[in-house]
C-alpha cells in the first residue's frame, strides 16, 4: 500500500541536544514519504541546520507552543500532519501505523500511546475530553475509530498525535491563547464542531517515548515553576466550551487538584512552603487573566506552496546486539556503528533489576536491567531464566514495535 505524504512538526526550546536526538529517531522511520518541520530557537536551529538532512526549519523563540504549532503548520505541504515532542523518541514504526487510518476519508485525528521515562511502563493510553476539561479514560487494546461531538471527543496528546492538514486549517490550527496546557484538547472539540462526521483514530501500537524534560514551566522531576498558563488555559477552555459551567466551583476544583499535586512534592522535599505560596499565587493570577482574554473567532489558516522536502527514510532491517554489562564498551561501540540497521542492545547484569528501555543519540535502542528483573509493569518481580533465552523473550516482545533481527 501505498503511503501518503505526511509533514512531521516538532516544536522545541531551548533543548536543543533534547531536539537531535528526536531527530535521529525519526530519521529511523520506516515510512517513505515524509518531510521533517523544526520549529525552534535560533541555537537549536542552527545546530538542526548544520545537519546533512532535508529539514524545514522556522526560527521561533516564544513560551507558546501553539503560536509555535501553527508556525511549523504553515510550512507543511504533507495533506497529513503530525506532532511529535523534542523530549520524545517515536519508535520506528510510529509514524507509518499513526496515519495509516487517514487512507479512510472520514478520519480526521489519530493518536497512539505513549511510554514513560523508564520506556516501559505508559505515560498516556487512551482518553476523551468533555466540554468541562473532564477526562474519560478509556480502555483500548486494538485500533479503533471513534467519533466526536463538539461535547466530548477523542483527547489526542501533543507528543503523539496526527490530523488532516485541510481540516486543522479550517479551524484556525491551534488557538495562540493556550500558550501551554489544554491546546490539542480545544483542537479535538473545534474539530468536532467543524467536522461531525470525522473520526479519530486510536493505535495502540504507534508509540513514543516521553521523558518530561525539564523546562521554562517545569522541573526534570515534573515539580511545577508556575501554575500561571495551566490556571489561564482552563478558564479560557471553559469559556470557549462550557460557558454555562461555575467558574467558581471550576477555580476550586483545579485549586484543590493542583493543591494536592504540590502537597505531594512538598513531603518528597521537593519544593518548599514560599515556592508553594508562589505557585498558588501563579494559578490565581492565570485564571484572572483567562477570564478577562478577548475571546476571538479563529479565521481559517492559509495554504501553503511550499514542496514537500521528504527525507530518505523506509524500512530497516533489525540487528540485536546483546551481553553482560562488563561487555558495554564494545557493544555499544558496535551499536552506533551500526548505522544501516535498528539496532537494539541488550546490556544485562546477573540481578533482579528493573529494566529500562531508551534510546540514545548515537542512534539506537539499549536496555538494561537484571538478567533475572522485570521487564513489564505486570511482571514477575523475579524470574530464575538463562540470558539466553532472557534475550530471546525481550525481542519478540519488542518486534512489536521495531525491527529485530
Amino acid at each position: 500500500m501505498t503511503m501518503a505524504p505526511v509533514s512531521v512538526i516538532v516544536v522545541s526550546r531551548h533543548r536543543a541536544a533534547a531536539l537531535m536526538r528526536c531527530i535521529v529517531a525519526l530519521t529511523q522511520q520506516d515510512h517513505p514519504n515524509f518531510e521533517l518541520i523544526v520549529v525552534a530557537d535560533p541555537e537549536a536551529i542552527r545546530q538542526a541546520e548544520n545537519l546533512p538532512l532535508p529539514l524545514k526549519c522556522v526560527t521561533f523563540d516564544e513560551a507558546n507552543i501553539s503560536a509555535a504549532r501553527n508556525a511549523g503548520l504553515a510550512m507543511a505541504s504533507g495533506p497529513v500532519v503530525a506532532f511529535i515532542d523534542d523530549d520524545a523518541v517515536a519508535e520506528p514504526t510510529w509514524l507509518s501505523r499513526l496515519t495509516a487510518p487517514f487512507a479512510n476519508a472520514q478520519v480526521t485525528a489519530s493518536t497512539g500511546f505513549i511510554r514513560g521515562r523508564n520506556g516501559i511502563s505508559y505515560q498516556w493510553q487512551a482518553c476523551e475530553v468533555d466540554q468541562f476539561d473532564q477526562d474519560h479514560p478509556l480502555t483500548i487494546t486494538e485500533p479503533v475509530l471513534r467519533a466526536n461531538t463538539p461535547q466530548r471527543a477523542v483527547k489526542t496528546q501533543g507528543t503523539n498525535c496526527a490530523f488532516r492538514r485541510d481540516a486543522l486549517l479550517a479551524i484556525g490550527g491551534f488557538d495562540p491563547a493556550y500558550r501551554f496546557y489544554l491546546d490539542e484538547a480545544d483542537v479535538n472539540l473545534r474539530l468536532s464542531g467543524q467536522n461531525l462526521s470525522g473520526l479519530t483514530a486510536i493505535i495502540p501500537d504507534a508509540q513514543v517515548h516521553h521523558g518530561y524534560l525539564a523546562s521554562a514551566r517545569r522541573t526534570a522531576n515534573r515539580v511545577p515553576l508556575s501554575l500561571h498558563d495551566i490556571a489561564a488555559s482552563t478558564a479560557i477552555f471553559l469559556r470557549r466550551h462550557a460557558p454555562e459551567a461555575d467558574f467558581s466551583a471550576a477555580l476550586k476544583a483545579l485549586s484543590l487538584r493542583e493543591s494536592t499535586r504540590i502537597a505531594e512534592h512538598r513531603r518528597a522535599g521537593r519544593i518548599d512552603v514560599q515556592a508553594e505560596l508562589g505557585l498558588l499565587t501563579s494559578l490565581t493570577q492565570g485564571w484572572a487573566e483567562g477570564l478577562a482574554h478577548i475571546l476571538a473567532a479563529l479565521s481559517p489558516l492559509p495554504e501553503t506552496s511550499a514542496a514537500l522536502q521528504p527525507l530518505k527514510t523506509g524500512p530497516r532491517p533489525g540487528k540485536i546486539l546483546a551481553g553482560r554489562f562488563w561487555q558495554k564498551r564494545r557493544l555499544l561501540a558496535e551499536a552506533a556503528a551500526s548505522t544501516a540497521h535498528i539496532t537494539t542492545v541488550f546490556l544485562f547484569t546477573p540481578t533482579a533489576r528493573p529494566h529500562k528501555i531508551s534510546f540514545q543519540p548515537q542512534g539506537y535502542w539499549l536496555q538494561t536491567g537484571g538478567i533475572f528483573g522485570q521487564s513489564t509493569r505486570h511482571g514477575p518481580r523475579f524470574r530464575l531464566i538463562s540470558l539466553r533465552k532472557r534475550v530471546a523473550e525481550e525481542a519478540a516482545r519488542l518486534s512489536a514495535y521495531r525491527p529485530i533481527g
